[in-house]
């Protein structure tokens, strides 16, 4: 629950009320109405995605911290539910947390299994923040709170964001949860969610500059090295840059202790994604991630905030290093189907099929483009749209970047114009996957992401510089 760049949102949307159909995102989540920030209580069960999120029941502005709810069974279409944890009568505010499927009633809370959610509730007359659980019986529409909450209270006033999975090999629930200004995050074990015992802790490490919040840690299998696992670790903080971050570790975990030998990253390199957390309930070694995306501070209505495109996880080891790695889920790149756009070979250059000067490759600001480029030695190549926006590859510099400076350039400082990915230098193709949806842009690059929020002031797509080999754009907006 990030509570940094609160305060200079409220000023900007307090008075925004114009309607802002143009930049509603049509295949990434939004609330129908009003402010949205951390996802929570992510769980996969019966073949349905359930996402819960940080959302005003009242207004496009944060506050009144409440848990909204819609489900999904392709990660795409989504429907809206009513409130699952609204704020407490005594205005104790639901802040961010995560939710577990208690198949063999541990919590002895169920009638046969039940959703068990376990969240940070703020209670600002105690200026203390605790962690409580809420349990449903009803397929988690509807919860109630646990008599013996709070289940864990340090008395500390930054103490938030648990993120509670099983752990078979211990035969018990693990928690990580941040004590955020000590840059630290806390593991604890229970057998029944209601009872805690503390592990270890771990940190400070990586990146300290300013509060850890929204962790997460999951097991995943490193797909060029057969039969190894290994841990990450991942923890949200506003970056280096000023911008939302969350950095990852990537180690090995005893049953009580996090080790890592190696420095830590960042997940995404834009300046937008935060609050990430995985989906509880996949199978073992699948895990899906989900970030919000932090609003710039052009209004939006009658929503405010967005989620990310879900992303599954994987993790490759490169020269000693472990790398964790992300694409757009499988489960939505399924339903694709035929591009609207396919142009070229595998083996072939476009050549005059190219899309330059007036002729657009696509026309409409909701698509999934794959592109790949063999550039031979052109400085600079990749794709332009929206009236100027730009998405390409550098070779002084071995980036990836996204330029808006020829774009909408509304309430942007100069130094938001241009960001860049680092990806090194490519030595005969480079294969780029660019989401664009009305408002927000996505950039997948051998499984490193740069996402940010763009606002087209035109809708069509070109390709620039040399070396477009072959080019497959699906048109979002079709999408059944």
């Amino acid at each position: 629950m990030v509570r940094i760049i609160v305060a200079l949102l409220i000023a900007t949307s307090a008075s925004a009320q114009v309607p802002t159909p143009q930049w509603r995102p049509v295949y990434h989540f939004t609330p129908e109405r009003n402010w949205t920030n951390d996802p929570n209580g992510l769980l996969v069960l019966h073949g349905v995605y359930h996402l819960y999120n940080q959302q005003n029941p009242y207004a496009n502005v944060w506050g009144h911290m409440s848990w909204g709810h819609a489900t999904s069974t392709d990660l795409v279409h989504w429907k809206h539910l009513p409130i699952a944890l609204p704020e407490g009568a005594d205005t104790t505010e639901r802040f961010s947390g995560c939710a577990v499927y208690d198949a063999h009633n541990t919590s002895g809370l169920c009638k046969g299994g039940c959703i068990v959610a376990i969240y940070t509730a703020d209670q600002p007359n105690l200026k203390r923040e605790s962690q409580y659980i809420a349990y449903s019986n009803d397929g988690g529409m509807h919860f109630t709170d646990y008599k013996g909450n709070p289940v864990i209270d340090l008395h500390r006033k930054d103490f938030r964001d648990p993120n509670v999975s099983w752990n078979e090999k211990l035969h018990r629930w693990l928690m990580v949860v941040s004590l955020v200004d000590l840059h630290q995050v806390r593991f604890y074990i229970s057998r029944d969610v209601k009872n805690w015992t503390a592990l270890s802790d771990f940190g400070p490490a990586g990146y300290t500059g300013s509060a850890w919040e929204c962790p997460f840690f999951v097991h995943l299998p490193v797909v060029n090295k057969p039969g190894l696992w290994k841990w990450v670790l991942a923890v949200s903080a506003w970056g280096p840059s000023g911008a939302p971050s969350i950095q990852y570790f990537v180690g090995d975990f005893d049953g009580k202790h996090f080790t890592t030998k190696q420095s830590s990253d960042f997940i995404d390199k834009g300046n937008t994604f935060y609050a990430a957390i995985p989906w509880n309930g996949q199978p073992e070694g699948q895990r899906t991630l989900l970030g919000w995306l932090v609003p710039e501070p052009r209004p939006t209505y009658p929503w405010r905030g967005a989620m990310s495109i879900p992303r599954d996880l994987s993790l490759r080891e490169k020269e000693g290093v472990y790398l964790l790695c992300q694409a757009p889920a499988a489960l939505i790149q399924a339903k694709l189907g035929a591009p609207a756009v396919d142009q070229g070979t595998r083996r072939g250059d476009l050549r005059a099929a190219a899309p330059r000067g007036d002729q657009p490759l696509f026309k409409g600001n909701a698509w999934w483009l794959t592109a790949t480029f063999r550039p031979n030695n052109a400085a600079r190549f990749g794709v332009v749209f929206g009236g100027g926006v730009r998405v390409g590859y550098d070779r002084a510099t071995a980036t990836v970047f996204v330029d808006r400076s020829h774009g909408d350039t509304t309430g942007l400082s100069p130094d938001k114009l241009i960001q860049s990915m680092p990806i090194g230098p490519i030595a005969d193709t480079l294969t780029m996957t660019v989401l664009l949806d009305k408002s927000i842009l996505e950039v997948f690059v051998n499984g490193q992401v740069l996402t940010t929020w763009v606002f087209p002031t035109g809708d069509d797509v070109r390709t620039f510089g040399k070396g477009a080999e072959r080019l497959q754009l699906w048109n979002m907006e079709k999408l059944p």
